[in-house]
């Protein structure tokens, strides 16, 4: 396809920098044609409660933001802190009201499908990231099973504790000073 786009072209008289720019336009053209455009990624990832008062609401709280960074006074921040807690209750009435409105509606087969997408994304929304799936060894080897992981940070604490900090078990402070060779004087005087 570029090169039936190419043949329509007059290339001939161009400049370097006209060359490019319409080579350019051209091979854009043909990859939109042939894989279309996207309107690129969702802005919002939950957009099952989302409407307009919500929408409104995070509008406010954006302006306030702008404005107590502009200003950066204590009473535009104070209009953003109360802008930003109404945004979080106009958020969490939304998903209340969503949530009842699909329980109530259960039984239909779509209905089911959207509920079971937003508990998916409620429950992945608030999991702790706690599995390590790799690391690696002292060796240079990647482990990956939970023996080679838990053996290698094993070993790594065993050397950072123990390995570094070799002692003999003798003191050899002298003491000249303080409650320690008042105590000591003492002693010695006796």
């Amino acid at each position: 396809m570029v090169r039936d786009k190419a043949e329509e072209v007059k290339w001939k008289g161009l400049g370097v920098n006209d060359h490019w720019q319409q080579m350019e336009a051209l091979t854009t053209e043909t990859a939109q044609d042939l894989c279309g455009m996207t309107k690129g990624p969702r802005r919002h990832k939950e957009t099952w409660w989302w409407n307009e008062e919500v929408a409104e609401a995070a509008r406010e709280k954006k302006i306030k933001y702008g404005k107590w960074k502009k200003e950066n006074t204590k009473e535009a921040r104070k209009e953003y802190k109360k802008s930003r807690r109404k945004a979080k209750r106009v958020i969490s009435s939304a998903k209340k009201k969503k949530q009842k409105e699909c329980a109530n509606d259960l039984n239909d087969f779509e209905c089911q499908n959207e509920m079971f997408r937003m508990t998916k994304q409620t429950v992945k929304e608030r999991q702790d990231i706690t599995v390590l799936n790799c690391i690696k060894g002292a060796s240079g080897k990647v482990m990956v099973d939970d023996k080679g992981i838990k053996d290698s940070w094993k070993e790594y604490m065993e050397k950072l504790l123990n390995g570094g900090n070799e002692w003999d078990h003798k003191l050899s402070a002298v003491i000249k000073e303080g409650p320690a060779a008042c105590i000591k004087e003492g002693i010695n005087n006796k």
